[in-house]
């Protein structure tokens, strides 16, 4: 098949890849002249294992190209994938959709009347109705517009592209369903589950199911809260319920909390829809979702705070910045917010990350930045750890040890061995846990 991917972005730009690599002739549309030229040259604007290989190959197997705009290349492709940002609307929780119906527009006079449009945006529920109306008066033709949610999480984003658990449509005809299933054939002959929805409720899987494993997250650390003042293990609790085969123990980590690009900005968007909807109640309790994840960063700040007393002139290693080991995403990251607020205090921050330093460097150019891990903590009065990289969990606490200028650690994330870092003279704090002295 020919497809058009608009929108070059995360998600744009790994699911081009992933079509190209399911063998299909695809083109890539992205305004922004910088990434455009990048990817032209195989080179991704974010960081993604696995991705930039991915994406050399299909490079030179001429299955990708990549244009500005819309022309009788992209014009002819049979099916089109609308993946542009719907980022939190300025002075609102709503969700933009301006993007969206940008992309809409422009694609519009392209079309063909048998193509396919699908639309991977996660978007409030409603928005694919109103896209294939403006859509329909400028083609003058009913247009064949589908939504087919994305389920990325960065880090794993090419594999979850093609090895989904499921993939979710939701069509007016059949006709769009049948030019979906047969892209995605290749996978579906792997025996992954094809649902086919309405369109309201393909709108609404990715928000609830963000929704949910915010609620989750929230939920064991509203239970570590409790654990700190009561003497409880919330890493033992959450262990313990995860056998329960009705809760599982994915999404049960206490710790700093969740952010990104997603979760956070989705559940105040569905908050916000259900608003207008005239149900707003029915999702209020995402309002203490989003404030107890809040709060965990709170914590941090806190606990560092009784460490150090006058934080001014301290000297504080943030381990890990962005929001999620394996991506360089600052977007809304918990650890970049802690290392931001110690700074704004008066605190030396010094931040190690193993790919997010010259992001970093972009956006909060403060902060001091360290790429070798033994120099970043030293001369430390505290370490914090707020990213989950394998090589924090692997590090020598006795080599960090030696450097470092008082031996307090804040394990943000709960992924140290405490015994091993205890035993190399280290206090151990950790969010829910009664391990405070070393």
């Amino acid at each position: 098949m020919k497809v058009s991917v608009i929108g070059l972005g995360y998600l744009g730009a790994t699911h081009a890849v992933a079509m190209a690599e399911l063998g299909h002739e695809v083109v890539g549309l992205e305004p922004d002249p910088k990434k455009l030229e990048a990817l032209k040259a195989g080179v991704l604007p974010f960081h993604e294992p696995g991705l930039d290989e991915a994406l050399s190959r299909v490079l030179k197997t001429g299955k990708i190209t990549f244009q500005a705009e819309h022309n009788h290349h992209s014009a002819s492709a049979d099916l089109h994938f609308i993946c542009v940002g719907t980022p939190q609307r300025s002075g609102s929780d709503a969700a933009d959709t301006s993007y969206v119906m940008a992309a809409a527009k422009a694609l519009a006079p392209h079309l063909r009347p048998d193509a396919v449009v699908a639309g991977k945006s996660t978007v409030p529920v409603g928005t694919a109705t109103e896209l294939q109306k403006v859509m329909t008066e400028i083609t003058g033709f009913d247009v064949n517009l589908a939504w087919n949610p994305e389920f990325l999480r960065e880090g794993t984003a090419l594999e979850d592209s093609l090895r989904p658990d499921r993939i979710v449509v939701g069509a007016w005809n059949e006709h769009s369903v049948e030019v979906i299933k047969a892209a995605y054939a290749p996978i579906l002959n792997l025996g992954t589950p094809f649902l086919v929805l309405d369109v309201p409720t393909a709108e609404l899987v990715k928000v609830a199911a963000n929704a949910f494993l915010a609620t989750k997250i929230s939920f064991i650390n509203a239970m570590a809260e409790v654990a700190e003042v009561s003497g409880a293990d919330a890493v033992s609790l959450a262990k313990a319920i995860g056998y329960d085969e009705r809760i599982g123990n994915k999404f049960l980590r206490t710790g700093i909390g969740f952010g990104g690009g997603c979760l956070p900005k989705d559940i105040r968007g569905f908050m916000a829809r259900a608003e207008e909807l005239g149900v707003g109640s029915a999702v209020e309790f995402l309002k203490d979702v989003d404030a107890i994840n809040l709060r965990r960063r709170d914590k941090v700040v806190a606990l560092a705070k009784s460490e150090l007393g006058d934080v001014r002139g301290k000297r504080v290693t943030m381990l890990g910045i962005s929001f999620k080991p394996d991506s360089d995403d600052l977007r809304d990251s918990p650890a970049l917010e802690i290392a931001q607020r110690l700074s704004r205090e008066g605190a030396e921050v010094t931040v190690h990350d193993p790919v997010s330093l010259s992001a970093l460097a972009e956006k909060e150019p403060a902060l001091g930045r360290e790429a070798d891990l033994v120099e970043a903590v030293r001369e430390a009065d505290l370490v914090i750890l707020g990213t989950e990289w394998k090589q924090y969990k692997d590090a020598d606490p006795h080599a960090l040890g030696a450097v470092v200028a008082n031996k307090t650690v804040i394990d943000g994330r709960n992924v140290l061995d405490v015994a091993a870092w205890q035993s190399a003279g280290w206090k151990v704090i950790a969010l829910g846990r009664s391990i405070q002295n070393g």
